[in-house]
Formats: C-alpha cells, sequence, structure tokens
C-alpha cells in the first residue's frame, strides 16, 4: 500500500535532493485515503503559540506529515511550563517557545519543515504572519489576541481552529470566514480567560490540542462533520461532552 502511496505522489512536489521516508506514514493510511495522505504533505499550517495547546498540535501535526507548519510565539519558557508544556523541559528554561518547536520537529520528523515567528501577534503583523496557510490554529491564552487573529483570518478567507482550556474544561470551534463565532462565545472581550483562575494541568492541553488537529486533518481533506457554528464543551471531572449549537 505504501509502494502504491509512492506512486500516486508527484515527483515534482520533492525536490530532487529531499528522500521522503512514506513508511513512516503507513499507520496513517486506512484512518486516511493515500489522496489524503497526499494532501497532508503537502499542507501549511499555522500555529499561533507554542505553549499547552501549541505544543501538543505541532508535535502531532508534524508526527502526521504536515509538510510546513509555521510556529508562532514570542514567549521563553519558565518553570511554570512543565507541569503541562510538552516542547518545554529543565534545560530550556528562558529559551524561545517557537525555536524549541522547531528543533523538537527536526529529530522528530525531519521530513517537515517548522518555521519559528518570535513574535507576538499583533494587530499590525497578523495577517502578515498567516498569509499563505491553509488553516490557522488558534492556540492562545488570552481573549483579545483571539479577536484579533479571527478578525485577519476573516480578511484574508482563512479557517481557524480555536481552542481553549482552564482546569478540568476545554472548548473547541472551527471558524470560517464571516462566521464571527468568537463573538458569541465570548460576550465581554476580557484580557484573560478562566484558565488564569482555574489553572491548567497536563492532561487538558493534550485532548483539546487533539480535537483541534482532527478539526485540521477534515478541513484539509474537506472530509467529516466540523465544530463550525458549534462550541464543543468538555467537563473532564464529570464526564460532560456537549456540542452546543451556536
Amino acid at each position: 500500500m505504501i509502494q502504491l502511496l509512492l506512486k500516486m505522489i508527484p515527483y515534482q512536489f520533492f525536490h530532487p535532493w529531499e528522500v521522503v521516508d512514506l513508511n513512516r506514514y503507513s499507520r496513517n493510511i486506512s484512518t486516511l485515503s493515500q489522496e489524503e495522505n497526499q494532501v497532508l504533505l503537502q499542507s501549511k499550517v499555522c500555529v499561533i503559540g507554542c505553549g499547552g495547546l501549541g505544543g501538543y498540535t505541532i508535535e502531532m501535526l508534524g508526527r502526521l506529515g504536515i509538510r510546513t507548519i509555521t510556529a508562532v510565539d514570542g514567549d521563553v519558557f519558565d518553570e511554570t511550563n512543565l507541569n503541562r508544556q510538552i516542547l518545554s523541559d529543565e534545560h530550556k528554561i528562558g529559551q524561545s517557545k517557537a525555536i524549541a518547536a522547531q528543533k523538537r520537529m527536526a529529530v522528530v520528523n525531519s521530513d517537515v519543515k517548522v518555521i519559528p515567528i518570535v513574535e507576538f501577534l499583533n494587530e499590525s503583523n497578523a495577517q502578515s504572519i498567516i498569509s499563505g496557510h491553509q488553516v490557522i490554529v488558534d492556540a492562545l491564552d488570552n481573549i483579545p489576541t483571539r479577536f484579533i487573529l479571527q478578525e485577519a483570518c476573516h480578511s484574508l478567507q482563512l479557517p481557524l481552529v480555536y481552542g481553549a482550556i482552564a482546569g478540568w474544561y476545554g472548548q473547541a470551534s472551527t471558524i470560517f470566514p464571516n462566521d464571527k463565532t468568537l463573538n458569541k462565545i465570548y460576550r465581554i472581550n476580557t484580557s484573560n480567560g478562566k484558565e488564569k483562575e482555574l489553572g491548567n494541568p497536563a492532561f487538558t492541553p493534550a485532548l483539546i490540542s487533539s480535537i483541534q488537529v482532527s478539526e485540521v486533518v477534515k478541513i484539509l481533506i474537506n472530509r467529516g462533520d466540523l465544530l463550525r457554528n458549534k462550541l464543543l464543551f468538555i467537563n473532564m471531572l464529570d464526564h460532560e461532552y456537549d456540542v452546543i449549537d451556536l
């Protein structure tokens, strides 16, 4: 089956000096068709934030074979990140999160190109950062910047996959241009979400990030039911999983 996949991928897609080990993606097959695997191998996704949500998201996207990942974060690691951020370790305290994402994927999947942008997203750079990607992932931790990102995605007509976490709780949604979904989720544009109040354990970002990655894949392969105009709310403490129409 891998040989069939190899035949289906146009030679011109890869540079002559590049060798792509398609056997590493063999466990994608059946879940994803051969054509869908090819789509992932040619896709470009931008992840805004490389902390709890963003780190797991970059890890999973890279292992799936997303060809190019832009990792955006102006922050550096500190000790409070060690409980949940997969890109962090004791030796990376004070180092750039975006650069760590690039280094991590270099040893996990060298087929994948991670472009680190060591900047915080704002109104002046948002459109230039996200331009040229197929899907944008919101892995931010503050509400005002989420609205900036939503507006930039609206202007450039790009789909946005949203996720947020706080304690035992998490939520996710997929936002297409013109949806303005964040305006329905956040009635008040306050500085911080509930994560500042309820904390961030290790398990919540891993789960919500998995949902975000699955939404990214469904957008790219154009298959499955998206969380568009819906909000998935998860309460892991009481095992409540609700999809709310917005």
